[in-house]
């Protein structure tokens, strides 16, 4: 299986298990992704999710052959199902990065409530590279968390970066030693799930109140944007370089 649930007490993880791609994610995983998310919410008894992935890599974005065949067409498309359902999340959401953590690998961190990174993890949000714009209302949080310069140079140029910028960018909460990334971050949710549920799920609530229509609307204005960009020059472009093996050459696109 390449999503994988599990449950220690109160505190469902939900773990991206495709070690030969470095968990680079398909249509189908976006599903299970979603539908875990989903049932972890409605089980009374799942008081905190944790994701994480394997020890090399939290994900390394988009599994671009599988979304060039399966391209997100619509709002039903299984990646937007996934968005909607952590956008929409009551209950605390606790991330485990080590590795790669690449385009939605980043973007997903914005909206876990606590971040623990490995200092071997990497991050990156390639959107502009691609042809595309960001998603998962990144364009929203991360200046909201970064500040407009910091989060313009992450988002414009695309470029990757390392766990203390993730740091200094507000993406993670703390960065620790590779080897001990899950288990800061299963301690951390431990901690979370023993505390008494509704004050946990009223603070997290009222932190994330005030953002909440913002970041809905921004979702499907990214929506909307990536969806028409997917079938502009720049993305095809983009796509032929990386199945080609080559660097894309956007003049006159």
């Amino acid at each position: 299986m390449e999503v994988v649930a599990s449950r220690r007490g109160a505190v469902a993880a939900i773990g991206m298990h495709r070690p030969d791609k470095r968990n680079a994610l398909t249509a189908a995983m976006y599903e299970a992704l979603a539908r875990a998310v989903r049932e972890a919410q409605s089980d009374a008894d799942v008081r905190v999710l944790l994701f994480h992935g394997e020890r090399d890599a939290f994900t390394a974005g988009n599994d671009l052959r599988d979304f060039i065949a399966r391209p997100p067409q619509d709002e039903d498309a299984p990646v937007f199902g996934f968005l909607r359902a952590v956008a929409g999340a009551a209950k605390p959401l606790v991330a485990a990065v080590n590795g790669p953590a690449v385009g939605i690998g980043t973007t997903l961190l914005l909206h876990c409530d606590l971040v623990y990174a490995g200092d071997d993890a990497r991050f990156q949000l390639p959107f502009t590279r691609l042809g595309l714009v960001p998603e998962f209302a990144s364009t929203y949080l991360l200046p909201l968390v970064a500040g407009h310069r910091l989060a313009a140079e992450l988002l414009l140029l695309g470029e990757p970066f390392d766990a203390q910028r993730a740091l200094e960018a507000g993406i993670v909460t703390r960065v620790v030693p590779a080897g001990d990334a899950l288990a800061v971050a299963w301690e951390a949710a431990e901690k979370v799930a023993a505390l008494p549920p509704a004050s946990v799920l009223h603070t997290k609530a009222l932190m994330k109140q005030a953002h909440r229509v913002a970041i809905g609307a921004q979702l499907a204005a990214e929506g909307e944007h990536f969806r028409r960009m997917l079938g502009e020059p720049a993305a095809r472009e983009a796509f032929a370089a990386f199945l080609e093996k080559r660097a894309p050459d956007f003049r006159g696109v």
